[in-house]
């Protein structure tokens, strides 16, 4: 007993601790990106672009790939059903085309981010924590959260609802292929049907998903990296922990808004 209540304990301490680091570094990133330009504190504007372009224009190959062929598995899985009830194609079309707006369109954006990237920025504050180059740039009067953090922070919240349009897109894609060539209706009907069946609520809830998503990976990518202890082993550490713990806190983000969102509908 007394074995699994220090267990216990440890467990609690440790999740207070790192929810208080995660504080911490959101407290100091929302401070360098939305109050210190203002202040005449400068703004690394380049540094963001390159994030960009490093976190989400080149994931959009793989975005797209994995979305096409999920909207073609929800049509499958959707006609087997639906032949089941007697339901026509345009009931295929509401489910990819629902499914993929409000639920799966950012969540696959998220875990493929969060793989991509969001290990990608643990690795790099991890390697230049362990080779003492953060100090090095405290030592010259500069701040790592600027430097570091910031532009990461930034790509991510203008590149996720972008990426999340194009796995929407991509999906409901996939759903037409499927329909053009097992159920004998023309793509256009496809659309159409979409069309019909989605609202601008669809839309812009998963875009609201997908900001908090792109914020909790950069955070907990960040934040893995500024934890690194030890060598290099330390920061393989931390970058298999990122990924973990940045899926686990957005499909758990997840459950939060879509309980939101069915309850206020």
């Amino acid at each position: 007993m007394t074995a699994v209540l220090a267990l216990i304990g440890r467990s609690t301490l440790g999740l207070a601790r790192y929810s208080q680091g995660l504080y911490r570094l959101t407290r100091d990133t929302a401070y360098w990106t939305f109050v210190a330009p203002f202040k005449g504190r400068g703004f690394k504007g380049q540094a963001a672009i390159h994030q960009m372009v490093m976190a989400g224009v080149n994931s959009i190959p793989i975005v797209g790939t994995i979305s096409v062929f999920v909207g073609i598995i929800l049509a499958l899985q959707g006609a087997y059903a639906m032949r089941n009830i007697g339901a026509g194609p345009y009931y295929i079309a509401l489910l990819v085309g629902v499914a993929m707006t409000r639920e799966l369109g950012p969540l696959i954006t998220a875990i493929i981010v969060a793989g991509r990237s969001g290990s990608a920025f643990a690795a790099e504050i991890g390697t230049m924590k362990v080779s003492e180059e953060i100090d090095a740039l405290e030592a010259m009067g500069l701040n790592s959260i600027k430097y570091l953090v910031v532009p990461k922070y930034l790509a991510l919240l203008v590149m996720m609802p972008c990426l999340t349009i194009l796995s929407d897109a991509a999906g409901i894609l996939g759903g037409g292929i499927f329909q053009m060539y097992q159920l004998d209706q023309t793509f256009l009907m496809f659309l159409a049907a979409t069309r019909d069946t989605l609202v601008m609520r669809d839309i812009w809830t998963g875009l609201i998903k997908s900001l908090v998503f792109g914020l909790i990976i950069a955070k907990v990518g960040c934040y893995e990296g500024f934890a690194v202890r030890g060598g290099a082993e330390g920061v393989g550490k931390a970058t298999t922990s990122s990924v973990v713990i940045s899926i686990f806190l957005v499909i758990a983000a997840d459950v939060v808004f879509t309980a939101l969102f069915y309850y206020t509908s």
